[in-house]
């Protein structure tokens, strides 16, 4: 098929990597502008814009594409260069751009999306990370044809995956990347013979952004809890506490079946390879840290040299 890509991430790079492989013709690649990124904040080519040049793929990074918005000239290039793509079809994969009325009417066979989650649970914009925060055991990919609501279209064809209890959003991301790439392949293969099925109006979730103030742990809550989290919140933005003024990243942790009689955040425990604090319930063992410009390490690494005793409380700067 003749396509429209539109895709920013390396979620996304994965789909067109595939699609091009299957033998689609990609006739124009969306995804949004370059970004300051690293410690030089220099500009930085979105996954997908890197692998589509690599490619030779026409590229085009409107700011918007709402023609009565902030950047109606954007708006009105992207929807010209639809236009002169000819294409059949529009595959949306972690774009990240809300795409109006006029976006999903501009291909004859409209917009189908890559969604990281098995609908209508974690509809919106962090369905992997809302899943291993929530707990869920499964997790999966639906390719969706896209209409005017948040995740709300119909369904062509979804498969589910089970979440480990060691995923974190790095390692979940990857395998639902692969999954999702795999699956956008056979649905334009079986496209003409699939039936779109609408999704249930019972257990609608919505994914909400991750926020960076989220990933300051709260030791009052239970181990299980704290430990989803920090789960959920690897690699972006990371789950951390204080060690006095300092911040502490802390990367991996596993609830223990103790309870606990201290106070929430106190150091009960020092190991070989790991420590152990209270939470609101049990007690977390915690087996990888990071220091302020540091990078990720083992716990007893750390621990080496480390003022950290039993008895050290762990939790807000001003603790």
């Amino acid at each position: 098929m003749r396509l429209v890509f539109a895709g920013t991430p390396e979620f996304a790079r994965a789909a067109l990597a595939a699609l091009l492989a299957a033998g689609h013709d990609v006739a124009l690649v969306l995804t949004q502008p370059d970004r300051p990124a690293g410690r030089g904040m220099k500009l930085q080519a979105s996954a997908v814009k890197q692998f589509a040049l690599e490619q030779g793929l026409p590229v085009c990074q409107p700011h918007s594409l709402r023609l009565d918005g902030k950047y109606p000239d954007d708006a009105l290039a992207a929807q010209q260069a639809i236009a002169n793509a000819h294409a059949d079809l529009m595959v949306v994969v972690a774009y990240g751009l809300l795409l109006p009325a006029w976006t999903l009417a501009s291909v004859p066979q409209g917009c189908l999306n890559i969604h990281a989650s098995l609908l209508p649970r974690w509809r919106g914009a962090a369905p992997i990370q809302r899943a291993i925060e929530a707990g869920d055991t499964h997790s999966g990919v639906c390719i969706m044809q896209m209409d005017a609501g948040l995740d709300t279209g119909a369904v062509l064809m979804r498969e589910s995956l089970p979440i480990s209890d060691t995923d974190t959003s790095a390692t979940l991301h990857d395998k639902l990347s692969a999954l999702g790439a795999r699956l956008i392949v056979d649905t334009l293969t079986q496209l003409p013979h699939l039936r779109a099925l609408a999704q249930a109006t019972d257990g609608i979730t919505y994914a909400a952004k991750i926020l960076k103030d989220e990933a300051l742990i709260d030791w009052h809550l239970p181990a299980l809890t704290v430990s989803q989290r920090i789960r959920a919140f690897d690699p972006f933005p990371g789950a951390h506490t204080f060690h006095g003024s300092h911040v502490l990243k802390i990367w991996s942790a596993a609830p223990l079946a103790q309870p606990m009689h201290a106070a929430p955040g106190t150091v009960v425990q020092l190991h070989a390879d790991a420590f152990d604090v209270a939470t609101g319930d049990m007690a977390l063992r915690v087996t990888q840290v990071q220091r302020p410009g540091g990078k990720r390490i083992r716990a007893a690494e750390f621990l080496h040299g480390q003022a950290l005793s039993v008895g050290t409380v762990l939790g807000t700067a001003a603790d």
